[in-house]
């Protein structure tokens, strides 16, 4: 490695560290021509491939921001942000894969973002899964409060398959108590005679 000072084409490690997520290695090195000492940061590289066929380098900001989106006027903090792009970022190296899809990182944002505050992640579901009517919400409503009933029978691990499912962005059969226990509070304008 170059030296930032001298351009010196070498470079000594002084001392090595894992940082404190432990994702990446911070080096410190020494010039051997000039002996001015500076650091390094190293990282398994990990690339997204996004819908348009462009590769981009992930980036845990470009996660945080579009979710800050979601979580606005929410009881979010900065800090839960970042701990959810942790997550995500985990998660999806933990595939083993050195490219994935855009796909799979928002389908990765959506359990922790559920865990982290529920209307943010219907405002993120409904963006990232097109959601186009009213029943799409109601749908997605619907399906936590199975989980939650399912959560506080069975406790916080139990979630049936149709709950799972549809948290993946797959169709809950209609036949399920998971599509039929739609509940609507208010009347809608088409109810009214």
């Amino acid at each position: 490695m170059y030296c930032p000072y001298c351009r010196y084409p070498d470079s000594r490690v002084v001392d090595s560290r894992t940082t404190d997520d432990g994702v990446a290695i911070r080096r410190r090195r020494q010039c051997p021509d000039c002996g001015r000492r500076f650091s390094t940061t190293e990282t398994a590289s990990l690339n997204v491939v996004k819908r348009s066929g462009v590769v981009a380098p992930f980036s845990r900001d470009k996660i945080i921001n579009g979710v800050r989106k979601a979580c606005q006027g929410r009881p979010v903090t900065d800090a839960d942000l970042a701990v959810l792009a942790q997550r995500v970022e985990e998660t999806v190296r933990s595939t083993g894969a050195a490219q994935v899809e855009a796909n799979d990182i928002g389908l990765a944002i959506l359990h922790p973002l559920r865990e982290l505050d529920e209307v943010a992640y219907l405002r993120f579901a409904s963006v990232y899964q097109a959601f186009d009517s009213l029943d799409d919400f109601e749908a997605a409503i619907a399906l936590l409060r199975v989980e939650h009933d399912a959560g506080a029978a069975a406790g916080p691990a139990s979630t049936s398959p149709d709950v799972v499912a549809a948290a993946d962005g797959t169709s809950a059969n209609a036949n399920t108590p998971a599509a039929a226990s739609t509940t609507r509070t208010k009347p809608r304008a088409s109810d009214a005679s």
